[in-house]
């Protein structure tokens, strides 16, 4: 049983989250569904069909959450599955409600993916999902508040606040004597390919990342690029954003217009703005494979295009393949690419195959061959059990989606102010998938 879409909507059917990981269901289905839930006759049960679709949900604090799907559920099951994703969204924001939501949207994003791959349901407790979480929550105002009564109850000379573990680490240090300013643009990649090489789902998670060691923390003013658009559905030709959110710090009066971003800062390293953008993009890596069956063999041949520029590297490319069970050894054959710096490795106990590659020039293209020795002269058995492929990579001075920094200005009076600025740009992966069958 897989599931279609998952959505999240608030009480006036405005879609918060939204995510269709098989696309095989039409556009605007949500729609459908806040419709169903809103008649003035009778409100629908958790479970309910419509031309189709089964739809399963369930309302919290004025949100609902609900999954989609084409196949004949267990309500149970599925209702399970909701409950499950509600908890650990709750557990790493804190709070659920809909400005916690708005504003943790790039961090819930990553725990949907988490769970659920191409609809099927795979990590289930917070447990499992925090070590690949990496995006921090964003307070929101009713956790302030909290957090505000709870230093007036504990205020003692010897008592610290419950959130004096939060505070950036330059606080507690003396590291103010630098007068640096570090801004950092990431961005993660997640694409998910068919056998064929066709890209079936894609995404970036990005953020604009400062770490502020500025005396008299004066203001600053930040530039993006000027072909941004916010929100999807349209044909502008720019950078489309399908959901953004910033920081505390951050004045955005002049960012619709100018896309022009004032930004107090605090001492020490935060977040300044989360995007989220999954209009089509160019992956950077393109994968070509091709299996040769034989009894008691597997003979896999992998080949990797880079697509973007050759000005560009990609650091520390990572591939990984998952092998049968039956697996008894692997011979690794890179032809004429040794002189890359590559390195290749079988795993046993993971019954996985690696595949590092030290720099990737942009524009060029590596070839692997797999030998794959096993105890099953099944061979069609044998082959079910190959992959997926997954590709772990860096590219650094290169942002996928094209975004720019144009400016970043200290704002002051003193005309004897010095700072040191250094800005970064990296492009990472954060799933990058390709199946073989």
């Amino acid at each position: 049983m897989s599931i279609s879409n998952f959505f999240i909507l608030s009480l006036r059917g405005d879609s918060i989250i939204n995510r269709d990981f098989r696309k095989n269901i039409r556009k605007g289905i949500n729609e459908v569904f806040f419709r169903k839930v809103n008649e003035e006759d009778d409100i629908p049960p958790p479970v309910f069909n419509i031309e189709g679709v089964n739809f399963i949900y369930s309302k919290k604090n004025d949100l609902y959450f609900c999954l989609t799907t084409l196949d004949n559920p267990s309500p149970s099951y599925f209702l399970e599955i909701i409950e499950r994703l509600m908890k650990v969204i709750k557990d790493h924001c804190g709070i659920l409600s809909e400005e916690s939501v708005r504003k943790n949207f790039v961090l819930i994003y990553e725990i949907i993916d988490e769970m659920i791959d191409f609809g099927i349901p795979q990590l289930s407790s917070t447990e499992q999902i925090k070590p690949f979480v990496f995006t921090e929550p964003v307070l929101v105002s009713s956790q302030k508040k909290m957090l505000d009564v709870s230093n007036n109850v504990f205020s003692s000379k010897n008592t610290k606040s419950s959130n004096a573990t939060i505070k950036p680490t330059s606080q507690l240090t003396d590291n103010k004597s630098n007068n640096e300013l570090y801004l950092d643009l990431f961005e993660k990649i997640t694409c998910l390919f068919n056998s064929n090489g066709n890209l079936i789902n894609s995404a970036i998670d990005g953020f604009v990342q400062l770490k502020s060691y500025l005396k008299n923390r004066p203001e600053l003013k930040l530039v993006l690029s000027d072909d941004i658009v916010i929100g999807k559905g349209t044909s502008y030709s720019g950078i489309q954003i399908d959901d953004c959110n910033f920081h505390q710090c951050v004045n955005t009066k002049d960012f619709n217009t100018y896309k022009t971003l004032f930004i107090t800062p605090p001492d020490g390293e935060f977040v300044v703005m989360n995007y989220r953008i999954t209009s089509d993009f160019t992956p950077p890596f393109k994968f070509y494979t091709y299996t040769e069956e034989a009894p008691y063999k597997l003979i896999v041949k992998i080949r990797i295009h880079s697509n973007f520029s050759e000005k560009f590297t990609a650091a520390n490319t990572i591939m990984k393949i998952n092998v049968p069970k039956t697996t008894e050894n692997v011979y690794f054959d890179l032809g004429n690419n040794k002189k890359f710096g590559q390195k290749t490795e079988y795993v046993s106990n993971e019954k996985a195959c690696y595949w590092k590659i030290n720099k990737f020039q942009g524009g060029g293209e590596l070839n692997l061959t797999l030998k794959v020795t096993v105890s099953n002269s099944k061979s069609e058995e044998v082959k079910k059990e190959l992959g997926p492929i997954s590709l772990q990579f860096e590219i650094p001075g290169f942002n996928i989606s094209k975004m720019q920094i144009k400016e970043l200005k200290i704002l002051t009076n003193d005309k004897n102010y010095k700072a040191l600025k250094w800005v970064r740009n990296v492009t990472q992966a954060n799933s990058y998938v390709v199946r073989i069958n």
